[in-house]
């Protein structure tokens, strides 16, 4: 397999921390891991290619896709999410959008997957979401309320992918007939951790406007002030040197003729170029903590100014960290994300 013969040849980010391998204070679990993924999907591909890590996860029993909530604010959004979903054998997971959110164009590959179609001029991915039911699709906090109202205390995982949008709205979401209890309160009772790409961490990139942080700077300054359970984060330099190879891409998705992650890819990115794996870092770290993929920092406080840079201050009572990586972490975090990404759906 192509990902096993990667060269070890990367750099070790340069950051002064001192470095813990083992997780705070969130340790792997015996059970699947319930897992809620909120994401930009369709401004970069590798969002898709997390959702793939998810399934591949989830056959393995390791997780449990509660739901997918969407920050990007556009029809094709929630399409290519259920194309995802029922590609994997999992039509019937829950999709929530967000309303009057950020980036509401269609971007280079959501509407071109969705329209994707045969010799005989077919659509190829039939889905129980189209565009034209967008505006009647579930808003992402009532979901988000409902699934962590229905859960264990301090059972679930989130990971925020895009814009911290639908998780700020969250928090200030009050009490109602799915619980009393307000959005913060939920939270707090029912989420262990939050896995978040997001910032950066290195001085190269202190004057770095990440963009997950720098589309919705309000919700993001409000969301990870107020955020009352620990967060860990995966910085722009994470994704930026862990790069997913498109020889992968050209050589390990061909067992199907139509593959909505190969597709998405070849629109967005093109089956030459390399893809940073950004997305699939904190999906990967949310499911296997306890792998030694990544090295965390000390506890800190991290903040967002007005112009979405990134500021972290060291603090042993901090709820924050962040991840680094060695040269051997980058290699084995590669060729797990290769593996677990290219897996073919059950059946399939």
């Amino acid at each position: 397999m192509f990902c096993r013969t990667l060269a070890l040849g990367c750099c070790l980010l340069s950051v002064l921390v001192v470095a813990v391998i083992s997780p705070f204070p969130y340790v792997g679990a015996a059970e699947p891991v319930k897992l809620i993924f909120d994401t930009d999907i369709g401004n970069d591909i590798d969002d898709t290619l997390a959702m793939a890590v998810i399934h591949s996860l989830q056959n393995r029993n390791e997780c449990e896709l509660l739901a997918v909530t969407i920050t990007k604010d556009n029809p094709y959004a929630a399409p290519m999410v259920a194309i995802l979903n029922t590609f994997y054998g999992r039509p019937g997971i829950p999709i929530g959008i967000v309303k009057g959110g950020v980036t509401k164009e269609d971007g280079k590959y959501l509407a071109n997957v969705y329209n994707t179609a045969d010799d005989q001029g077919n659509r190829v991915f039939k889905t129980a979401v189209t565009p034209e039911m967008y505006a009647d699709l579930p808003d992402a906090v009532t979901l988000l309320r409902k699934m962590l109202a229905a859960q264990p205390d301090g059972s679930v995982v989130m990971v925020q992918v895009g814009f911290s949008t639908n998780f700020a709205r969250l928090l200030d979401s009050p009490g109602d007939n799915i619980s009393p209890l307000t959005g913060k309160e939920l939270v707090a009772r029912k989420v262990k951790l939050l896995s978040a790409m997001a910032g950066a961490f290195v001085d190269r990139l202190k004057e770095h406007r990440e963009y997950n942080i720098a589309m919705d700077i309000p919700s993001a300054q409000k969301m990870f002030a107020q955020w009352p359970t620990p967060v860990v984060f995966s910085g722009y330099e994470i994704g930026e040197t862990i790069q997913h190879p498109a020889q992968s891409m050209r050589n390990e998705y061909n067992y199907i003729k139509y593959h909505p992650v190969k597709l998405g890819y070849q629109f967005y990115r093109g089956l030459e170029n390399d893809q940073p794996a950004f997305d699939l870092t904190s999906v990967l770290y949310a499911v296997r903590p306890d792998r030694g993929y990544f090295t965390l920092s000390e506890p800190c406080d991290v903040t967002f100014d007005d112009q979405g840079r990134t500021h972290y201050q060291f603090n042993p009572n901090g709820k924050n960290r962040f991840m680094t990586v060695t040269p051997e972490q980058i290699a084995m975090v590669r060729e797990a994300l290769c593996q677990l990404c290219s897996e073919p759906p059950k059946g399939k």
